[in-house]
């Protein structure tokens, strides 16, 4: 039997409705603090936390696929099919059963920090994957007083530059167009 080698996967999890440079950024940034072999961006039809996307599922991967084209060790992911699941909890115990060796880090922004504590079995989330809290403006401080922080002390912050882009702008942007 041949034992399989131990990857570091960074799992950058959302709705990219669209995708941007941002997330690039972030996914770069991961793969070089973190010492990453790779990142997925694992796209859902829909965040549980969101309404509607606004982009279809198609677009929003192929969108993707474009702008990680470059960069090797970015993998555009859709598990929702296989996993029956919205759901992070869901996605990363499918994760580690498939290979039990590989060490999982969950990337989310501070302004996801604050919500963390309503997600599906979030208490859970910290014991299978590490944390890794990148900023997001105007957020940082909400994170740092959230239920997840007061209860989780096992969460990694990334010092970075802002990334001042968001996908909420990208829309606003693309309506008034």
């Amino acid at each position: 039997m041949i034992k399989s080698e131990k990857k570091r996967i960074g799992i950058l999890g959302g709705s990219f409705d669209p995708p941007h440079h941002g997330h690039l950024e972030i996914s770069k940034l991961a793969i070089k603090k973190l010492l990453l072999d790779k990142v997925y961006w694992c796209i859902t039809k829909k965040n549980p936390l969101k309404n509607k996307a606004f982009f279809s599922l198609q677009k929003r991967i192929k969108k993707s696929k474009a702008i990680t084209s470059k960069i090797k060790k970015i993998e555009i992911k859709f598990f929702e099919n296989k996993i029956k699941s919205i759901n992070t909890i869901d996605l990363i115990r499918y994760l580690k059963k498939k290979n039990k060796t590989n060490i999982f880090f969950l990337i989310i922004g501070s302004d996801n920090l604050i919500k963390f504590h309503k997600w599906k079995n979030w208490k859970i989330l910290p014991n299978l994957t590490e944390i890794v809290v990148f900023s997001r403006k105007d957020y940082d401080m909400k994170a740092k007083k959230s239920v997840m922080m007061k209860q989780v002390k096992k969460i990694t912050f990334i010092k970075h530059k802002p990334i001042n882009i968001s996908s909420t702008q990208i829309r606003e942007a693309y309506l008034k167009a």
